[in-house]
C-alpha cells in the first residue's frame, strides 16, 4: 500500500446560520421571514430534522441542534392547537438552542411562531419547494461543509474527462506538465494546493482553494493566470478523483512496472484510487505518456485491459503448443503507390 505523505485533512465543526443563509439564500429560494435575529448561533450537524415528536410533547430526544424543517404535517398540528396551547407548544421546544427553521412548501407559520421566534432569536425561512426537495438540496449543502477535506499539494488535471492528480517532489515538473496538458486542450483543476472533499462513500471531489484558483507557479517564470492565458475552456472548477500519478526522477534501484498486470492503489480518506508511479529520464514526453495513461485508464473503465488481453492471447498460443514457425507473406514487392 503506497501513502500520500504531503497532505492535511481537516473537518467543519460548526457553521453559523449567516454562512447558512448567505450560501443557499438565492439558490434554494429561502426567504427570511422574521427579524434578521440567531445570525450567529451554530448549526453543529449535517443532518436535518423534522420535531413532530417536540411539538407533540416528546424532547426526551429532541435533535434540537439540527436545522428544524416545519412541513405540511407541522404546520397543520400546530394550526388545530389554540393559540394558548400553540404558545406553550413553541415555548416548549424554542428553550432548545434550535438553529433555525425551514418552513417547507410555501406554509406561512402562525403568528405565534414569528413573535416567539423574534422574542427567543431564532430565524425563519421559508420556501416554495417541497420538503423532500429541499432536504435533498440542504442536505447535500451541509454534507459537503461537514465533510472531511484533504490537502494534498500535487497538481490536478481533467485528461479525457479522467481527474489525474499529478504529485511528487517539490521542483520536480508536476505544473510544466499540467501546463503542457492545458496547451494540448485539457483543463486545469487546481494547482499547487488541491482540495479535496470527500462525497458519499467513495467519492473524491477536488477543487483549488479560494485565493489560487487557477494561477499557476512557473519556476523560472513566475505565476500565470491559465484562465485569462488559455480561456474559459482550459479550467474547471471540480472534478472527481480517479488516478495519482507519482513523478520521480528515475532510480536504477527501484522497480517499475513492465506489463501494467500488477495493481497498485493508494488511500486517501478511506477511498481506493489507482497509483501509477512515473520516472523521469530526459527526453521522455511526459505529456503524451499522461494522456496514454488516461485513455488507458477509461479502457479499462469500459472493460478492456491490453495487459490482461495480451496474457490471455500468449497463454492461448501457449496452450496449442504450436510448434510451427509462422510463415511471413511477403507482399510488399506488390504494393504499388
Amino acid at each position: 500500500m503506497i501513502n500520500i505523505t504531503d497532505k492535511n485533512i481537516s473537518r467543519k465543526e460548526n457553521i453559523t446560520v449567516e454562512f447558512f443563509c448567505d450560501h443557499i439564500q438565492k439558490q434554494f429560494k429561502l426567504k427570511l421571514l422574521n427579524d434578521k435575529v440567531g445570525m450567529d448561533r451554530l448549526i453543529t450537524d449535517q443532518n436535518l430534522h423534522r420535531p413532530g415528536l417536540a411539538l407533540a410533547g416528546f424532547v426526551d430526544l429532541f435533535s434540537f441542534n439540527r436545522v428544524q424543517i416545519f412541513g405540511n404535517t407541522e404546520v397543520r398540528y400546530l394550526k388545530q392547537l389554540s393559540k394558548s396551547e400553540r404558545e406553550e407548544t413553541l415555548n416548549r421546544i424554542f428553550q432548545f438552542e434550535i438553529p433555525c427553521l425551514i418552513f417547507t412548501d410555501s406554509n406561512k407559520p402562525p403568528t405565534e411562531v414569528i413573535s416567539l421566534a423574534n422574542e427567543h432569536k431564532i430565524a425563519i425561512f421559508g420556501t416554495n419547494f417541497s420538503t423532500t426537495k429541499i432536504s435533498y438540496l440542504i442536505s447535500d449543502f451541509l454534507d459537503d461543509q461537514f465533510a472531511e477535506r484533504i490537502s494534498i499539494h500535487g497538481s490536478f488535471v481533467d485528461v479525457y474527462g479522467v481527474g489525474m492528480l499529478f504529485v511528487g517532489k517539490s521542483g520536480i515538473g508536476k505544473s510544466e506538465v499540467a501546463l503542457d496538458l492545458v496547451e494540448r486542450g485539457h483543463r486545469l483543476v487546481a494547482d499547487d494546493v488541491v482540495i479535496f472533499t470527500k462525497k458519499g462513500e467513495g467519492i473524491l471531489m477536488g477543487s483549488g482553494t479560494d485565493l489560487v484558483k487557477h494561477f499557476m507557479e512557473l519556476r523560472g517564470v513566475g505565476i500565470v493566470d491559465v484562465r485569462s492565458m488559455f480561456g474559459i475552456r482550459a479550467i474547471r472548477f471540480q472534478k472527481r478523483l480517479e488516478l495519482i500519478v507519482e513523478m520521480e526522477i528515475w532510480n536504477d534501484k527501484a522497480s517499475y512496472t513492465r506489463t501494467g498486470l500488477d495493481y497498485k492503489s493508494v488511500n486517501i480518506s478511506d477511498v481506493e484510487l489507482p497509483y501509477i508511479k512515473l520516472p523521469i529520464v530526459p527526453g521522455k514526453n511526459l505529456t503524451v505518456i499522461s494522456e496514454v495513461i488516461a485513455l488507458n485508464y477509461l479502457l479499462k473503465h469500459y472493460g478492456y485491459d491490453a495487459a490482461k488481453e495480451l496474457q490471455q492471447n500468449l497463454t492461448k498460443r501457449i496452450n496449442k503448443k504450436n510448434k510451427e514457425v509462422n510463415r511471413v507473406i511477403d507482399y510488399f514487392e506488390h504494393d504499388f503507390e
